[in-house]
């Protein structure tokens, strides 16, 4: 316990003491620490330092060198970011006083030590009665595709590129901005198709990117490829006059798999993606549309050869069953809010019951490292049976 600074204890005033607290030094360490508040302890404080509780593999990549980093604007809960991995930052109260001591080694220390009788005298740095306590979260990723949408790329020949007050956003900028770490941010890059032009991350405009990828189906077709091996180089060769050479791999990038043959570089083309954008092209200007309807000119649109299917939708798009005709509307999941609570208050806005299987596209990226979407509903609705299908509805009222 700590004592008076002028004091230094002898060992027998310290076995005394032992005495006194009914301990058997026989089962203690025999080093003893004799702890003091120095003159300036009080600064110390008042806010000049904070713990920080980590678990042992971030412990771990702190000693082997790596940097942790604290993001947020000041309207913003405050994260720390490992290279792939975000945490909230909580303030945990703590009932006992915790000391800082410069120096002070813990039992594990000082069993490797000699085992004589040692009086170590220390003066107490600072105090505190609160710790950060660090909890796994989901990166706060909505911010990035606002960010890109402010200023996206429409082609080289755009009016908008010769404008310099027009935002863009380089890595450093972006790292600045989001709540999440680099891996994760430069994951959700690749989701979002964004692409590097003159060292700033874009977003292209989707009329763009259509016209880049019809380019590309289109020579596919006169070409008579498989859509399983489209040649970069012929590519490249045949569109290059249209468009910017790098733009058009880029297009390959985001809508197949790219490979090697023969020291050939080559793309598998995916079809579920361009059903997919294909049909987002159609919904767009489209507040409803008749589900037959759609599904037939859906799968006119999509370059011969690919099968439209209703599962390539999910996330996208949805379909009211209940309606007559059936039909079927644009409902993106990047649009929703970004908060669990807020985004099923969304959800029970738009439609009062929800099957699981509706649902689970909406609320799959919320789910945690090791938690459902059975748990989610559990948490954040209440079941019913209707027709011998059970549904779900909002545990709260929704206006």
């Amino acid at each position: 316990m700590p004592g008076p600074p002028a004091s230094r204890r002898t060992r027998e005033e310290v076995d005394a003491t032992l005495q006194v607290a009914k301990l058997n030094a026989a089962e203690l360490l025999p080093t003893v620490h004799c702890l003091s508040f120095g003159p300036g302890t009080s600064g110390a404080a008042t806010g000049d330092f904070c713990l920080l509780e980590l678990d042992p593999a971030l412990c771990q990549q702190l000693e082997a060198g790596h940097s942790f980093v604290i993001r947020g604007d000041k309207d913003e809960q405050a994260v720390l970011c490992s290279r792939d991995k975000t945490y909230d930052l909580k303030i945990a109260d703590t009932s006992n006083m915790l000391l800082f001591i410069p120096g002070c080694k813990t039992p594990d220390q000082l069993k490797r030590e000699e085992t004589q009788s040692n009086i170590v005298h220390t003066e107490i740095f600072g105090f505190s009665n609160n710790y950060w306590e660090l909890r796994r979260c989901r990166p706060k990723l909505k911010k990035l595709k606002k960010l890109l949408m402010e200023n996206t790329y429409e082609g080289p020949d755009s009016h908008k590129e010769e404008d310099p007050s027009r935002s863009k956003y380089t890595t450093e900028d972006l790292l600045d901005q989001i709540q999440a770490s680099e891996e994760e941010i430069m994951a959700q890059l690749q989701v979002l198709n964004a692409c590097e032009i003159g060292g700033y991350w874009r977003i292209l405009e989707f009329d763009y990117e259509i016209k880049l990828l019809n380019h590309i189906t289109q020579l596919v077709d006169s070409e008579s490829w498989s859509f399983s091996r489209v040649p970069l180089n012929v590519c490249l060769q045949e569109l290059g006059p249209l468009e910017p050479e790098e733009m058009i791999e880029h297009c390959l990038k985001c809508y197949g798999k790219k490979y090697m043959d023969e020291d050939e570089v080559y793309f598998e083309l995916n079809e579920d993606k361009i059903c997919r954008v294909t049909a987002e092209m159609l919904l767009q200007n489209a507040v409803k549309f008749n589900l037959a309807e759609f599904q037939e000119v859906w799968q006119q649109s999509v370059p011969e050869g690919m099968t439209t299917r209703l599962d390539q939708l999910k996330g996208l798009a949805l379909v009211d069953r209940n309606s007559r005709p059936e039909i079927i509307f644009l409902l993106k999941v990047d649009d929703l809010p970004e908060g669990t609570q807020e985004r099923f208050n969304s959800l029970f806005s738009l439609r009062e019951k929800w099957t699981e299987e509706d649902i689970a596209p909406y609320i799959q990226d919320l789910c945690g490292e090791k938690q459902t979407i059975g748990a989610l509903l559990t948490k954040y609705s209440r079941s019913s049976m209707q027709n011998g299908v059970k549904v779900y509805n909002s545990r709260r009222l929704i206006s």
